[in-house]
């Protein structure tokens, strides 16, 4: 059986890197993995998309609509945006955090209130506030590996093939804090 997993949010949330520690934790149990990467305008704080698939053969690295296992949004409007990929037993996990596209920034156009509200009249859907944790441990960079540590008991894999995951991708001098930040979202309530 093929887990599919999406990951959407803003350029420079930690995407790329959250989506290569979700591959490299699969490859480690000897799945095959395929991992696949749309950037919009990412460097200017526009949409990147990223889809993990892992089982025991993936054919083809893009996840179609409707047939995601789990999304993990990093941004309110961006899980919006993509909740249709959805599975109908697929679960979201919303960072509740705020990012204005630059339609709202010029005011050509305003941000929707209630967005979480509205996902989970819909879907199952899970929110932290992985900016308020990052900013405890002292490193809002780190937003990705608390949403993630939030998130990994719906992808699956135990807690240490995680941390060492973590630990194996994450740059060799931020190895601590993100395992402290994944920890910390990980024991979050759900």
């Amino acid at each position: 059986m093929t887990k599919n997993i999406m990951i959407v949010g803003v350029g420079g949330q930690g995407t790329l890197l959250t989506s290569r520690i979700i591959g490299r934790a699969a490859l480690s149990l000897g799945c095959d993995v395929k991992i696949s990467e749309v950037h919009g305008m990412a460097q200017r704080g526009g949409s990147v998309v990223t889809y993990v698939r892992f089982g025991d053969k993936v054919s083809e690295p893009v996840v179609e609509e409707g047939q995601a296992d789990v999304i993990i949004a990093f941004e309110r409007l961006e899980a919006q945006r993509y909740a249709h990929f959805l599975k109908k037993d697929g679960v979201m996990i919303v960072n509740d955090c705020r990012i204005d596209p630059m339609t709202v920034v010029t005011g050509a156009k305003e941000y929707p209130e209630g967005i979480i509200d509205a996902l989970r009249a819909e879907h199952t859907v899970y929110a932290i506030d992985g900016q308020k944790i990052a900013l405890e441990l002292g490193n809002s960079k780190v937003l990705n590996s608390v949403v993630l540590g939030y998130a990994a008991e719906y992808i699956g894999f135990d807690k240490e093939t995680w941390l060492d995951t973590v630990a194996s991708t994450v740059p060799p001098k931020t190895v601590e804090i993100n395992q402290k930040a994944f920890a910390r979202g990980y024991e979050a309530e759900h």
